[in-house]
């Protein structure tokens, strides 16, 4: 039979000295080592990288948070800014509105208060009328006077306009001058009959005196 082969690192072993053999495992020791720290060296720095990495994408993010938060500050003072002036246009349009009402209901007012004035200037202007004529028929008896102020009395309307509005006071003075024209009708009629009254009193007493002057020739005439 044929002896058995040994491997060749073994048949090296075998033939090297002992000396040899531990630098040779030294070396191999050494090389194991180097590998090692290498990888080492080359997994920190891959951590490192992938922290420094990482530790980039915090910042960012915190970045874009801080630009968020400021962004939504800078609208949440645009919409105060805008609430403010908002609100600030609606009071200066509500100031106005009630500035252009005050001065509507002042001119309201004033209109009224001359209407009501036009009106009792006009009521007291006919009484001072009614008065003056009949202070022009005072040679008349003072029975037919009085019975001619009960009947103006009567007729006289208590001029209360204080409390009517516009419409009303339009209604109102309407109503006045349809009365004064009637007045002034009933008036015209009363004269007019005054007036022929009168002629018919003075004609009534031309025939009296002509006849008594026809009478009192006839007696004369008789005598003789």
């Amino acid at each position: 039979k044929w002896p058995q082969r040994q491997p060749q690192n073994q048949r090296q072993s075998l033939s090297q000295s002992p000396s040899q053999r531990q630098s040779l495992s030294q070396k191999r020791k050494d090389i194991q080592k180097k590998r090692q720290n290498k990888d080492l060296v080359e997994l920190q720095a891959l951590i490192d990288a992938h922290f420094e990495h990482r530790k980039k994408e915090e910042e960012e993010l915190i970045a874009l948070k801080e630009r968020i938060e400021k962004r939504r500050a800078e609208r949440a003072e645009q919409n105060r800014i805008r609430s403010e002036k908002e609100k600030e246009r609606a009071a200066r349009r509500e100031e106005e509105r009630l500035k252009r009402e005050e001065a509507d209901a002042k001119k309201k007012a004033d209109e009224d208060a001359k209407k009501k004035s036009a009106l009792s200037s006009m009521g007291s202007n006919y009484s001072s009328h009614l008065q003056k004529a009949d202070s022009k028929r005072g040679g008349k008896k003072e029975t037919e006077r009085e019975k001619k102020k009960k009947i103006l009395a009567g007729r006289r309307k208590a001029l209360n306009i204080d409390h009517l509005n516009e419409e009303k006071l339009k209604e109102k003075a309407k109503e006045l001058h349809e009365w004064m024209q009637t007045l002034e009708s009933e008036k015209f009629d009363h004269i007019e009959r005054l007036k022929r009254q009168k002629y018919e009193v003075t004609t009534l007493r031309k025939r009296v005196e002509e006849l008594s002057k026809f009478s009192k020739k006839g007696k004369t005439v008789r005598r003789k």
